[in-house]
Order: C-alpha cells, then sequence, then structure tokens
C-alpha cells in the first residue's frame, strides 16, 4: 500500500462503477469533443463534466466540498467556472448525440419492430426567483401555482417508447416581449454557440419547437409521432411539424377561434361536436371524425377524436391524429405517453437539483448545468430499464447516493490504515514484511463484506 493516495486516484475511487460503465460505454467523452467541448491542454474537459455530474450524489455543493475539503477535484474552481461559461459548446446537440447513442445501442434492439416510439414536447419553470442580475431573466407565469415568477420556460424535447423516456434536448426560454424582460443578454461574439443560443430563448416556443424537432430528425432518432399539449396544437404548428416528417398526436383547444374543415365548412371543435350524435355506454370517446386542418391553402388530413374527461364528467377533451390510419383507441394509447415527461419534470426538480444547483448569472452556465441535469437523469433511466428494477427513479438516485457514500467511507479508512503504517514503520522501526503480515491478519478478522469492498479500492 502506497504512503499516499493521490488525488487522481480518490476522484476516480469517488466514481462508482455503474457511473463509470455508462461514461465508458455510451462515449461521453467524445461526444463532448463532437460539439467543441475539449481542450488542447491540462486537464480534460471530461474530467470537468464528470464532476459536475457527481456533485448531486455527494449531497453537496462544489462551494461546501471545497470549504470542507472533500471530494475536492484535482484543479481549481475556476476551470469548472470557464466550462460552464463557454460560448463555444453545442449543449443542445450534446445531449441529441448522447440520447441518440443510448436509443440506439441499448433501447431499441429489445423493443419490438412495430414499437409506436414518440417524441414529446413540453415546457416547465426554470425558477430564478432570488437573483434579479441573471442574464435573460423573465417574468414567466406558473400555470401550476397560477402566479408569475422570475425564470424561464424550460422548453425540452423528449423521446418515448412506452417503458423508458429520454430527454433529447431542451431550451431555456426567455420571453419574446421586451417589458416581461428583467435583463438582457450579455454581448458575446455573434459567430459561436452561445451567441445563437441567446437568439433562439427569445423566439417564441412554437417556433423553437420546431429547432429542436429539427435536430432530433438531424440524429436520425427513431419516432413516428409527436406528442404535445393545446398549447403548441396550432393548425400552422401541425403543418410545421408534418414538413418535417412527423405525424401528430396533440390536444387541441376547444375555441371559437380555431377553425378546422369538416363537410366542406369552416368550424370550431365545438360546432363540430354539436353536429353529431354522441357515442353511447362506456366507450372510450364520444366521437371521432375526420377533419382538415388548412393553412395558406395546403391542406393536412386529420382524425379528431372527442373523449371523456374524466375530473369534469360533463366536458371533454380533443384529441388530433394527422396519422388517420389509426383506431381511435391507440390515438388515445399513444398519447397517454406524453405523461412520461411530466414524471421526468418531477424526478428532475425532486431529486437531481434542477435550477438549484446552479447559482451562476450567466445564460452559457445555467444551460450546461441543464445538460448535466439531463445525462444524470439518462443514467438513470437507462440502468431503471435495463436491470428490470421495479423502484423508481428516485429510489434508484437514492441508490447511486448511497453508494458514492460508502465510497468515501472506503477512502477515509484507507487514510486510516496508511497514517497507521506511517506511525510503526517511521517511530517504532518495524519492517515492511513484519507490517504487510500484520495489516494481512487485520484483514482476515474483518468481516466479509467490508473485506471485499477494501479489497476492491
Amino acid at each position: 500500500m502506497n504512503k499516499s493516495i493521490t488525488q487522481d486516484t480518490q476522484n476516480d475511487n469517488q466514481i462508482s462503477k455503474t457511473i463509470r460503465r455508462f461514461f465508458t460505454r455510451f462515449h461521453v467523452s467524445s461526444a463532448l469533443k463532437a460539439v467543441n467541448a475539449y481542450k488542447r491542454k491540462g486537464i480534460p474537459v471530461v474530467e470537468i463534466f464528470q464532476y459536475l455530474f457527481l456533485l448531486v450524489f455527494f449531497n453537496r455543493s462544489m462551494y461546501m466540498n471545497l470549504l470542507s475539503g472533500r471530494n475536492t477535484p484535482s484543479f481549481a474552481k475556476d476551470a469548472v467556472y470557464r466550462f460552464m461559461k463557454m460560448t463555444q459548446i453545442n449543449w443542445i446537440r450534446f445531449t441529441t448525440i448522447l440520447s441518440s447513442r443510448i436509443i440506439k445501442n441499448a433501447i431499441v434492439p429489445l423493443d419490438s419492430q412495430d414499437h409506436a416510439n414518440v417524441l414529446i414536447i413540453d415546457d416547465s419553470l426554470f425558477e430564478r426567483n432570488r437573483s434579479k442580475k441573471v442574464e435573460l431573466l423573465a417574468k414567466v407565469y406558473d400555470h401550476a401555482k397560477h402566479a408569475y415568477k422570475f425564470g424561464f420556460r424550460m422548453l425540452t424535447l423528449g423521446w418515448s417508447d412506452g417503458s423508458t423516456f429520454l430527454p433529447i434536448n431542451s431550451v431555456l426560454l426567455s420571453t419574446d416581449n421586451k417589458k416581461n424582460r428583467i435583463n438582457e443578454d450579455t454581448v458575446v461574439d455573434k459567430r459561436t454557440v452561445g451567441y445563437k443560443r441567446r437568439q433562439l430563448s427569445m423566439q417564441k416556443g412554437t417556433s423553437v419547437m420546431l429547432e429542436l424537432l429539427k435536430e432530433a430528425k438531424k440524429a436520425n432518432i427513431p419516432a413516428k409521432y409527436v406528442l404535445f399539449d393545446s398549447w403548441f396544437s396550432s393548425p400552422s404548428s401541425i403543418h410545421a411539424v408534418k414538413g418535417i416528417g412527423y405525424d401528430i398526436i396533440g390536444m387541441v383547444k376547444k375555441t371559437p377561434k380555431m377553425f378546422f374543415r369538416y363537410n366542406g365548412e369552416d368550424l370550431s371543435l365545438m360546432s363540430i361536436y354539436n353536429k353529431n350524435k354522441k357515442r353511447r355506454g362506456r366507450s372510450r370517446y364520444l366521437l371521432s371524425v375526420m377533419v382538415d386542418v388548412i393553412k395558406d391553402g395546403n391542406i393536412v388530413p386529420a382524425k379528431v377524436v372527442y373523449v371523456r374527461n374524466r375530473n369534469k364528467r360533463k366536458e371533454y377533451l380533443c384529441i388530433i391524429s394527422t396519422d388517420t390510419e389509426l383506431d381511435e383507441n391507440e390515438i388515445i394509447r399513444i398519447y397517454g405517453k406524453r405523461w412520461d415527461i411530466e414524471v421526468f419534470f418531477k424526478v428532475c426538480k425532486s431529486y437531481l437539483h434542477l435550477s438549484k444547483e446552479c447559482r451562476s448569472i450567466s445564460y452559457d452556465a445555467m444551460t450546461a448545468h441543464t445538460a448535466v441535469v439531463f445525462t444524470r437523469y439518462m443514467m438513470l433511466s437507462t440502468e431503471n430499464r435495463e436491470s428490470r428494477d421495479k423502484r423508481s427513479l428516485g429510489e434508484l438516485f437514492l441508490y447511486f447516493s448511497d453508494e458514492m457514500s460508502d465510497i468515501t467511507w472506503i477512502q477515509a479508512f484507507q487514510l486510516l490504515l496508511q497514517m497507521f503504517r506511517t506511525l510503526l514503520t517511521d517511530d517504532l522501526d518495524i519492517a515492511e514484511d513484519a507490517f504487510d503480515a500484520l495489516v494481512d491478519a487485520f484483514m482476515d478478522t474483518l468481516p466479509a463484506l467490508l473485506k471485499s469492498k477494501l479489497q476492491a479500492s
């Protein structure tokens, strides 16, 4: 046993086998390099990314780690700050590449060929209420709490096969309304990715959605349908998504201002509902009609399914599908996969410290933090899929946290053993062979579980 443990060895021991296997198997290092996250010399970028990835499992911030002296990296904190603020890194492409590798190598080979894979679009509040100096900070309406808050709308594109959900990419949306922006963006080189993502953040969510879908299409992520709620289901969005090459299954608003062509007339969904006889009994849907979605003279045929609202039995919901060959029950079943993204948002906020861990006022740093959180979720989701574990993702997260704590305890035990060795060999002048025999005898008396962990480390 060496007289001292180097910092690199400590950092390596702090990474559990599952996490190390995930980084190696899906080539996280090459994914980072492909999006301009690399250095010609010095600390490899993947080590900085790995350190940020592991922070949540230590249950301490980087500041507290540095303060306590535990789990300290071999690089200075300024290296982390510079990495997170880099305007050259394309984080949208990074998460898209990584999720594509996981889907193609670990998930799709296990699914049947006729499986309906879907892309899901939704947004959630990325809250930054405690700081008013955050770049591009905006007043955002929280639909869950029915109040305005400071922060961003985290528009997210995800993938699901019904069993596993993976985040593909996202954009932290500010607002296109200058009056609702608390701060403007900082001046950066217009040739960089950082400038482009700032411009993207100030566009409408429907146009940003198309950019995220184009990235997924470019990465050849296997999916036939795009699912979204009523916020994105306008005729213009339906035509645009169909133009990219996806069919749409989405909830549609019941509004007198939105029209669909039915039997040669332009009618609202409510008018179409009132004109038709409803199904009786315990059918899953009340009515199904064929309509034309018209935009600038172009026509997209679609099927509208009227479903009884479970929460309010006297009301109904409208689901539209541009795949007119689908059965009504199949449309309802596929749309049910949209719930996966709500679970994703809950896990990210409750367990993976989304928005809580990053206190930087830089828009680039917040985007990098989001990519780190997405990578954590990808690992948990993949592990849950492959181990056929009945535990929730939250329980798996706690399992990894406990595992990291065990490794830290083993390191502390190693340090105590080394101090004991130094004391015996230097002060009492005991020979190396005699000390090794003493350690072996001590190890033999330990419980089997503790002995195996110490030998492995």
